[in-house]
């Protein structure tokens, strides 16, 4: 059991982001562990997929390409997934925590006896001494928020191969190389893994709706809470953020008063974000919102609280009454941007 792969998510050919930030976050673990990153890419018309792939440090990259498989249906791509793992026995298997992810690693960890973990945030290399002295080393630490939020879960799965992930969109970074890997690409035996039971249910046809907010790429981000007051307070938000060029983001406290719509939630329970600027606005702070903003470059809060938790996190924090530093920050930009 030597590698670490990760299963890629392809939608009209294009490789999800989140998949990449896995294979940047592979290199990081590989490097540790002494191994390579594979990457799994399930679809049809995958020609030169293998390309990006390397580009972001997959060593040895498996196609499964054949006109059944796209769009994404459970069964054929659960038997593609499980036959790749018995065969290349990777120790390591990663998914992004998508409604993809989400219904896939489960069903292949039930089918491997392997653990999983959904929705981590954070991936690292460690050892671990059990109550009766028994020691293991370089284990999957695989971290996530718990019960709430209200602490930080490490879990390890010590005994079973391969050690199963999901892994939230955003909080890996996406970052390829200077230059492709020098590659091998393995091409899958789709009739070897498949049959034609898989494949019982058709997708007659389907509807795909672009996003209307999408604050995920935004690099400057302008979010409430629920100290914001009111959905009408709100507007002052999007007024600063239309100066600013900014998106627009709320706390889940805030979408639940019903200040701001779901699409806008950062958070655990929202997107997770990593902007060049954050200006939280009435938001306190808690570990459910911050777990999904703390690796913004540079966080202003704006609080009359002095001792709201976010003010522990922002690199500069305004104590006041949004509803009176929003107004002047809009003005001093006005007056004082080219």
């Amino acid at each position: 059991m030597n590698n670490i792969l990760v299963y890629c998510e392809i939608e009209s050919g294009r490789v999800a982001d989140v998949s990449l930030e896995l294979l940047t976050k592979g290199r990081g673990l590989a490097a540790q562990l002494g191994c390579k990153v594979e990457a799994l890419a399930v679809g049809s018309k995958l020609s030169g997929i293998e390309k990006e792939l390397m580009n972001y440090g997959a060593h040895i990259i498996h196609v499964a390409d054949e006109e059944r498989l796209d769009p994404f249906r459970t069964l054929p791509h659960a038997a593609i997934t499980i036959g790749v793992i018995k065969t290349e026995q990777p120790q390591i298997v990663l998914f992004g925590a998508t409604s993809v992810g989400r219904d896939l690693a489960p069903r292949v960890s039930s089918a491997l006896k392997s653990g999983l973990t959904a929705d981590c945030t954070s991936l690292e290399i460690g050892d671990h001494t059990d109550t009766k002295g028994n020691t293991y080393t370089n284990l999957l630490y695989q971290i996530r928020p718990a019960f709430g939020g209200n602490i930080i879960a490490t879990i390890i799965n010590p005994d079973h191969r391969p050690q199963m992930a999901t892994v939230r969109e955003g909080v890996m970074k996406k970052e390829p190389l200077p230059a492709l890997v020098q590659g091998e690409v393995k091409k899958v035996d789709v009739g070897k893994y498949v049959h034609d039971a898989d494949f019982a249910v058709r997708i007659i046809e389907r509807h795909i709706e672009d996003r209307k907010v999408d604050i995920k790429g935004a690099s400057i981000i302008v979010s409430g809470g629920y100290g914001v007051g009111s959905k009408e307070n709100f507007k002052q938000l999007f007024d600063l953020a239309a100066v600013l060029g900014a998106e627009v983001g709320a706390s889940r406290a805030a979408v639940d008063a019903g200040f701001a719509d779901h699409a806008r939630q950062v958070g655990q329970t929202g997107v997770t974000v990593r902007p060049k600027l954050y200006i939280a606005c009435g938001i306190s702070g808690q570990i459910q919102h911050t777990a999904g903003m703390d690796q913004s470059a540079i966080v202003i809060s704006i609080n009359p609280d002095a001792n709201a938790p976010i003010n522990q996190l922002a690199d500069y924090a305004v104590v006041g009454d949004m509803n009176e530093v929003i107004p002047k920050m809009i003005k001093s930009y006005r007056e004082n941007s080219k």
